[in-house]
């Protein structure tokens, strides 16, 4: 796959150097180490709004009581979402974050027992709607997987900083939109992916929480990148919310 359109700007490279910063002052407090607790709470944090976000009701403390196995009254679609998350966020650290294969096998577990087409690509069109007007059309079924495999070959090989290829690749997953749901889940499971990786920090930063309370932004932004195929709107809000999710208050 050629480099995908995106310009880094002066925002962009001002974020890569605060976010890098409020890292390493995390990893050097030795905070998420030694707190269990703190990566349970923000766990579940991530994995509640993940999963709100693409319209499930149930609360972060009804979360938290499905995870520990209680009973909950509530729908028993969400209750599956919210389990098939878990299972996606506890497994990810074992999934290669190019591999075409691990990234089906992500979500069969996201999204098992929800949809029929779980863990394999859509076979027919689809389109994002706002309302009744389309704002955005997936690739076409045939050039599904030509496309995922291309983008993991470029994503493996670039040497762009793994913020910036984080949020690209996110934005990609979501322009193809490769599968008939759980698009978004798999796009920000596999940016916090990407970012693990980079420094292992990132799968207890509750990046997800930060989308989800700016979700029409978040939606908006997306938008307008997929109108124009470019990432860097998209790849500069993203770094914005990741520097959100490292201040201090949301790791102490």
């Amino acid at each position: 796959m050629k480099r995908p359109p995106f310009t880094i700007t002066d925002k962009i490279a001002n974020f890569i150097a605060q976010i890098s910063e409020q890292i390493g002052k995390i990893q050097a407090s030795g905070e998420y180490e030694r707190n269990l607790q703190l990566r349970k709470a923000n766990r579940l944090r991530s994995i509640q709004a993940s999963t709100a976000i693409e319209g499930n009701t149930l609360s972060l403390e009804q979360v938290g009581d499905i995870i520990d196995g209680k009973n909950i009254i509530a729908s028993p679609r969400e209750i599956e979402e919210v389990k098939n998350a878990y299972t996606a966020y506890q497994n990810a650290l074992e999934f290669n974050p190019f591999s075409e294969t691990d990234f089906l096998k992500a979500h069969n577990l996201m999204t098992a027992g929800l949809v029929k087409e779980a863990g394999v690509y859509r076979a027919s069109d689809v389109g994002v709607f706002d309302g009744t007007k389309i704002v955005h059309l997936g690739a076409r079924p045939q050039y599904i997987a030509g496309l995922v495999k291309d983008l993991f070959e470029w994503a493996e090989k670039s040497d762009a900083h793994p913020l910036i290829k984080s949020s690209i690749v996110h934005f990609e997953i979501e322009f193809i939109h490769p599968f008939s749901d759980g698009n978004g889940r798999m796009g920000r499971l596999w940016q916090a992916l990407i970012l693990s990786k980079w420094r292992a920090i990132f799968a207890w930063l509750p990046i997800e929480t930060i989308i989800y309370e700016n979700q029409i932004d978040y939606y908006d932004v997306l938008g307008r990148a997929e109108k124009t195929a470019d990432s860097t709107e998209f790849i500069e809000f993203m770094l914005s919310y990741i520097k959100e999710s490292a201040s201090q208050k949301n790791y102490r």
